[in-house]
């Protein structure tokens, strides 16, 4: 009798869109978008296992810490890349207030882009832990359009394990 082990890991990205600030306010978005899966980045693995293991002085992905990026790269995910691959246009913003959250398997990762925050296209995301040095977790390339001047645009990472 053979067994197997078997993780499934599971990654979602949403977008939603708010015209403006007032907008964003009242939780009135314009457009939403899902996409799913990225690429676990060799360092991100590396640094969850020092966290597993409490092994040297690993970085936490938490509310103190993480930052969720954004870049107008649409370089394919690499998983020896350390970072996102947008040469200028590229934007890392803190935590939301409360993020990230887990429930049960799930856990969420959310940041803010406001409206003078990342004014390009939106064509690759990642998760880092704002640590020295630093380590993005994942990479996911994705065209999503372009964020104007005045908007607001909110991003959401969830991984689940099971």
């Amino acid at each position: 009798m053979q067994l197997a082990d078997r993780l499934i890991y599971h990654t979602r990205w949403t977008i939603r869109r708010y015209a403006d600030d007032a907008a964003f306010r009242r939780g009135e978005s314009f457009s939403d978008s899902v996409i799913d899966g990225n690429l676990l980045l060799n360092e991100g693995i590396a640094e969850l296992w020092d966290l597993v293991i409490n092994a040297g002085t690993p970085t936490k992905f938490d509310n103190a810490n993480a930052r969720l990026g954004v870049g107008d790269s649409s370089a394919t995910e690499a998983a020896t890349q350390t970072d996102l691959q947008a040469a200028t246009n590229k934007t890392y913003k803190a935590m939301a207030a409360s993020y990230p959250q887990r429930a049960a398997q799930t856990v969420t990762w959310r940041a803010v882009f406001a409206s003078a925050d990342a004014n390009y296209a939106w064509n690759e995301f990642t998760v880092d832990n704002g640590g020295t040095p630093l380590k993005n977790l994942n990479r996911k390339a994705s065209v999503q359009g372009t964020k104007a001047s005045g908007q607001t645009w909110t991003l959401d990472l969830a991984i689940t394990l099971s």
